[in-house]
């Protein structure tokens, strides 16, 4: 459990910190802010997906969810 909590405290600041990087290489017109709202955006996007495939993955491997039997 906390080698995942390590995975995710550097993924996603990682993802973060790279895709503002990117969007200010690649968009010099853009204002900081611009880079910064549309980098939040997508790793906020790349995690409600991770976590839904998760919950789904939980959801399929038991047969009842609530007591895990």
């Amino acid at each position: 459990m906390l080698l995942t909590l390590a995975w995710g405290s550097l993924f996603f600041p990682g993802l973060f910190a790279f895709c503002t990087w990117a969007l200010r290489r690649s968009r010099p017109e853009w204002t900081d802010i611009d880079c910064v709202m549309i980098s939040t955006r997508l790793v906020s996007s790349v995690q409600a997906v991770l976590a839904t495939g998760s919950g789904i993955v939980v959801i399929r491997s038991c047969n009842n969810v609530i007591s895990d039997s």
